[in-house]
């Protein structure tokens, strides 16, 4: 039996404007560099040991019509200056040889700054309750970072964010952020 479990994990982001829906999403995945590729979308696992790398790193080691497990966010309208967001956030254990989390998260009418926080809030979160800490979840994310990062169990959490303001001619616009496992 083949278990594939990732070594690597590179971040990326982009944003995509076309008059069609699909081209729009085609667009955002040539700005994030990864349109070369066959990709499948996997759920919230970081897996243990996996290191990061750039995306600059991570584009080197692979090959074009290659099929890539990704976490993805992705959002698209084609309402006119309206504000979309997609955000990937990330908190990691302490302990490397334990999982992390990945968390997707997509929202209209919020900032990078916002929907990032989110994300990293919704991973850290997730990580929190299977490392059995205890945790508030009406705080406030920057009052649950310092508790979660206090702990000493949670040591990193971050987020790679994308949004951009819809065109005002009624094209469509996506943006997208992933997390892209290397084997």
């Amino acid at each position: 039996m083949t278990v594939l479990v990732p070594k690597k994990v590179f971040f990326t982001k982009g944003v995509g404007k076309s008059r069609d829906y699909l081209s729009s999403f085609e667009s955002a995945l040539r700005d994030a560099g990864i349109a070369q590729f066959n990709i499948v979308s996997v759920s919230s696992i970081f897996p243990p040991g996996c290191k990061a790398i750039s995306k600059d790193q991570g584009l080197k080691q692979l090959k074009a019509g290659q099929i890539l497990f990704c976490v993805m966010s992705r959002i698209a309208s084609d309402e006119p200056n309206r504000l979309i967001a997609s955000s990937v956030g990330c908190a990691l254990p302490k302990d490397k040889r334990k999982y992390g989390y990945l968390s997707e998260h997509h929202a209209f009418g919020q900032t990078d700054e916002k929907a990032g926080e989110y994300a990293e809030d919704l991973a850290a979160s997730m990580l929190a309750t299977t490392l059995g800490l205890p945790f508030n979840p009406e705080q406030a994310w920057n009052e649950r970072e310092k508790y979660f990062k206090m702990s000493k169990e949670i040591v990193k959490t971050t987020n790679i964010t994308q949004s951009a303001i819809c065109d005002k001619n009624k094209q469509w616009t996506t943006v997208i952020a992933a997390a892209v496992f290397i084997f």
